[in-house]
């Protein structure tokens, strides 16, 4: 009996054939490695598929689809059925094991016409049909009814030599395997140690030993300032625009970890002293998945004898989609002090009072101050001297484009 493929086998099959399809059609090659990006050209042609089965349902053969209950007219990759580069990827890499329905009929229509409830009742593709396995019959057994009982006492003990002969087989067999193990063990364990020392050497890890007072000027709570809502083209009110983030650092064994906390979403990420007072700092978005989301790296110089560290950092302006852009940007950190619980405040009233996200620091002495994050114009600042540091000026951009970052010659 034949049925449909289901769940990993079915999507992956689904989207290597989709792939090809969009390539003979198209001429352009979709490059599959862990970059989600790579995906986004296919995500957007099945969304626009996916997005119409409301309406279509019937038409296309699929179970019924309710429609967006917000009437507000929106882009991809906000609509109610959107399908994102992501999980494109992770479903052609066999780690989605329920892939979403709205997904695997979109793939079904591009490739079929149909989608997969019609598509059962008649398959034209082979290569989607599984079948179960047939019960395999044990090999019939002959038995020897002889009763011949001198035979069966010679039997008997033939049998007892091989057994006491296996027994000491089996013990010298087990012994070399022990004795396997431990020199391969050793064997890796050195090779280990090795690599790692080649690793560190290669990669720069570790290259230098902070001292307690470098310890004590890195670890603690940050407010971090820094301008690249300024260049983020899909926000037209976008000039002049500041966003504050905290930065809860920890101490570990010769290298520091920490959770940064932004208006939109979160970074993990760690630091390490290059040298004397000067810090490299890198971080990636906080996401469900191990795969490296907007990587950032900073360089931070612990001795300016300020109020407030200036950093030089490579970043993105976190937009949407191919908006997303490589950025050059100065922050600014400002140390608020050590100890104490940093706490998330999350579907509260508070939230959307402010439209914002809402921290709050408990500190030691048990008081509590609490941070609102949100996108916020630089001159509302109260240190005029931040307002040179973040400025418009203070942005790079990878390749010179006009309007990403909007002057303030621009606005008038």
């Amino acid at each position: 009996m034949q049925i449909l493929k289901t769940g990993k086998d079915e999507i992956v099959y689904l989207l290597s054939r989709a792939i090809e399809k969009y390539k003979s059609e198209t001429g352009q090659e979709i490059v599959q490695n862990t970059n989600r990006k790579n995906y986004e050209v296919l995500a957007i042609l099945l969304s626009d598929i996916s997005n119409q089965l409301p309406e279509r349902w019937e038409e296309f053969g699929t179970d019924l689809y309710t429609p967006d209950s917000n009437k507000t007219p929106k882009e991809y990759p906000y609509r109610k059925y959107d399908i994102t580069g992501g999980q494109i990827k992770d479903a052609l890499n066999g780690i989605v094991a329920h892939p979403r329905p709205f997904l695997v009929d979109a793939c079904y229509i591009y490739l079929f016409g149909v989608g997969r409830k019609l598509f059962e009742k008649n398959p034209v593709d082979n290569n989607l049909l599984t079948k179960f396995a047939e019960e395999k019959k044990d090999p019939e057994i002959i038995a020897d009814n002889s009763d011949n009982h001198y035979k069966e006492q010679v039997v008997t003990l033939l049998g007892l030599q091989k057994k006491q002969a296996n027994k000491l087989k089996l013990a010298w067999f087990i012994a070399a395997c022990f004795s396997f193990f431990a020199i391969a063990s050793y064997v890796t364990l050195v090779q280990q140690k090795k690599d790692w020392q080649t690793i560190k050497t290669e990669m720069n890890i570790l290259p230098y030993q902070p001292t307690k007072s470098e310890i004590d000027s890195l670890e603690g709570v940050w407010l971090c300032y820094t301008g690249s809502p300024q260049a983020r083209i899909s926000d037209p009110s976008r000039y002049h625009k500041v966003v504050p983030n905290i930065i809860d650092v920890s101490y570990k064994n010769g290298y520091f970890t920490f959770t940064r906390y932004g208006a939109s979403f979160n970074h993990n990420g760690y630091m390490q002293f290059e040298s004397p007072g000067i810090v490299s700092v890198y971080s990636k978005i906080k996401s469900n998945s191990n795969n490296t989301e907007s990587p950032r790296h900073s360089l931070l110089d612990l001795f300016a004898n300020k109020n407030y560290l200036s950093a030089i950092s490579a970043s993105w302006n976190f937009d949407v989609g191919n908006k997303n852009k490589i950025i050059g940007i100065r922050e600014i950190f400002i140390k608020l002090g050590k100890g104490g619980k940093i706490d998330e405040i999350i579907n509260d009233v508070e939230n959307a009072s402010c439209n914002c996200k809402v921290i709050r620091w408990n500190q030691p002495d048990n008081k509590v101050r609490t941070f609102y994050l949100k996108n916020e114009l630089l001159d509302t600042l109260k240190l005029n001297e931040l307002k040179l540091l973040i400025n418009e000026n203070s942005i790079l951009q990878n390749i010179p484009q006009d309007n990403l970052i909007i002057t303030k010659d621009s606005t008038h």
